[in-house]
């Protein structure tokens, strides 16, 4: 309701205010509150222990890619919910895995937060140079607004804006990207516009002391032009190559047993259905297999207490048969 009222108020004072729904700054919980509510709810919030292992250290970036429906935006809205300076969302936490973390108090609420998806920006442009300014404006615009009483060097230069908002309030960004490789599925033949795009993301995030975390979400594996990339900075967690975060990739076996449990469905049945993924982790010398489900599949499974073919009616086989022939590293 606060936010309602705010943006009220903007909108009556600034007519001319434009939609800022492709990118958030200070996001808030709602998006996360609404999947807390939610009929299905299955706690991944261990995810946040790891990304706190990583906030303001070299590992800082961290760029996670998995098939649609597998649960990113949700994730992405969580962290957003975790860091968020905004407003105090311990409530939303106090009951889930990650409130009995040691690192769970020292960043919770602790950054402001940039939640920006590309697909939105993409969609809404012709070309790749309109694309990267209006994310540049859109940017700029919402962070003059809401740090007005700082001066900037440079009003039109991202990056000098958000180094001169850190420098005023000495709090660092936590930046999430949703769709981040939305172009590459929709410019597969343009590597000019690929190797802008790429280039822009590494002047805004490289190296920059204002980064506390970035976190990339996304279907494809960061692209290479010539013989680097530009985003070498990221650690890359995938289907084949999850790392320590495998357990966050989709529903693992003990979270579906508790779910048939839970509606009274048939647990061999719907392993034989949607038990299509197994992952390998890595942790502290230990290998761990993960048998990975569908989360639509499961969930729509329990809702309609029948199993069927979920997935594929978000996602065509001929899609995935176009990733696979971009051929990426």
């Amino acid at each position: 309701n606060r936010r309602i009222r705010r943006y009220l108020v903007c909108r009556l004072k600034r007519p001319e205010a434009r939609d800022f729904s492709h990118v958030r700054f200070t996001p808030g919980s709602d998006l996360f509150e609404m999947a807390l509510q939610s009929q299905i709810f299955v706690d991944k919030s261990g995810l946040i222990e790891k990304t706190n292992r990583c906030v303001r250290t070299l590992q800082r970036y961290l760029c996670v890619s998995r098939p649609r429906r597998f649960g990113k935006s949700m994730a992405a809205d969580m962290l957003a919910a975790y860091y968020d300076r905004g407003e105090d969302s311990a409530p939303l936490f106090h009951s889930l895995k990650i409130s009995n973390a040691a690192s769970y108090q020292q960043h919770l609420n602790q950054y402001d937060v940039l939640k920006v998806n590309m697909q939105e920006f993409l969609s809404a442009t012709n070309d790749i140079e309109h694309m990267l300014k209006m994310l540049n404006e859109y940017l700029i615009f919402d962070l003059k607004e809401q740090y007005g009483q700082v001066r900037f060097r440079d009003e039109k230069n991202l990056v000098q804006v958000m180094k001169d908002v850190y420098s005023y309030t000495k709090h660092p960004f936590v930046i999430l990207i949703d769709e981040w490789d939305c172009l590459f599925r929709e410019y597969q033949q343009n590597q000019e516009a690929q190797k802008k795009y790429l280039d822009f993301l590494r002047f805004w995030l490289k190296d920059k002391e204002y980064v506390a975390l970035a976190y990339m979400t996304g279907i494809l594996p960061i692209k290479k032009y010539g013989s680097h990339s530009a985003l070498n900075m990221f650690t890359e967690y995938s289907m084949t190559d999850p790392g320590n975060l495998a357990e966050y990739f989709g529903f693992t076996e003990t979270e579906v047993q508790k779910l048939c449990e839970k509606y009274e469905m048939n647990f061999e049945e719907a392993r034989a259905w949607y038990n299509g993924y197994h992952l390998i982790s890595h942790e502290g010398g230990t290998r761990k297999v993960y048998s990975m489900y569908s989360p639509k599949s499961v969930v729509e499974a329990m809702q309609k207490r029948k199993f069927g073919t979920y997935w594929n009616q978000t996602e065509t086989y001929e899609a995935l048969k176009v990733y696979i022939q971009m051929n990426m590293d």
